[in-house]
């Protein structure tokens, strides 16, 4: 599939994923709601550190060696589904998930903002160590690597370590009950990717991943 295509395949899926958030927004009241939306300055700052980490992503993009094999494309789609809902869930002030969580003090707000640059900063951190050999899919690219080098000697995922703390960051932020269920939604997207993953990389390098696997932590140090 080349490039072209992927693009292509991502428009619609971006579509389909807005068709979902309309139909369900026209029965709600949800869109009537986003009009009158007012967001505090400290999701202001979230958003502007989720837009700024989506810029350097796209960039990068560019930079990957062409897929010697892959996933299939509903599976990559599933994937692609789940985390723009669980962004839109963790900006939006979803009606009936608007409860809060933790109070809305300053010292929560600057605690989770610092989590979020801190993550972008990992992110990119091991964006730079993957080089051409990152992909959105999972997949095996020519020439593929299995790098060790950078927060890959501790973590065999670093960047969805990162994601995460993007998440728990912008939650700390958001203190409202929407912003868990978007954690809780790509945690299990991430986990599921990360299952892909290993078995793609195992098979690729059965006996040197199989050192690693044992070596480091999959993607939360100290849990998993």
């Amino acid at each position: 599939m080349n490039r072209t295509t992927k693009t292509l395949r991502m428009m619609a899926v971006a579509a389909l994923v807005g068709a979902v958030i309309g139909g369900f927004g026209r029965k709600t009241g949800l869109l009537e709601f986003t009009k009158t939306l007012s967001l505090t300055p400290g999701m202001r700052a979230t958003i502007g550190l989720w837009f700024v980490f989506s810029v350097y992503w796209s960039i990068a993009a560019k930079d990957q060696a062409p897929t010697r094999s892959g996933e299939s494309t509903l599976s990559r789609q599933a994937h692609v589904i789940a985390v723009n809902a669980a962004l839109l869930l963790l900006i939006l002030p979803i009606p009936g998930l608007t409860r809060r969580f933790l109070p809305d003090m300053l010292p929560l707000v600057v605690i989770g903002l610092a989590i979020q640059a801190a993550s972008i900063v990992l992110a990119i951190w091991a964006r730079r160590h993957l080089g051409s050999n990152w992909s959105g899919e999972v997949r095996i690219a020519n020439g593929h690597e299995l790098v060790r080098s950078g927060p890959y000697r501790f973590v065999r995922h670093p960047i969805y370590t990162a994601l995460v703390g993007m998440y728990i960051g912008s939650g700390l932020v958001s203190g409202q009950v929407h912003a868990l269920v978007a954690l809780a939604l790509v945690l299990l997207a991430y986990w599921r990717k990360i299952r892909l993953e290993e078995g793609v990389l195992a098979g690729a390098f059965p006996g040197e991943h199989e050192r690693y696997r044992r070596e480091t932590w999959a993607w939360i140090p100290g849990l998993y």
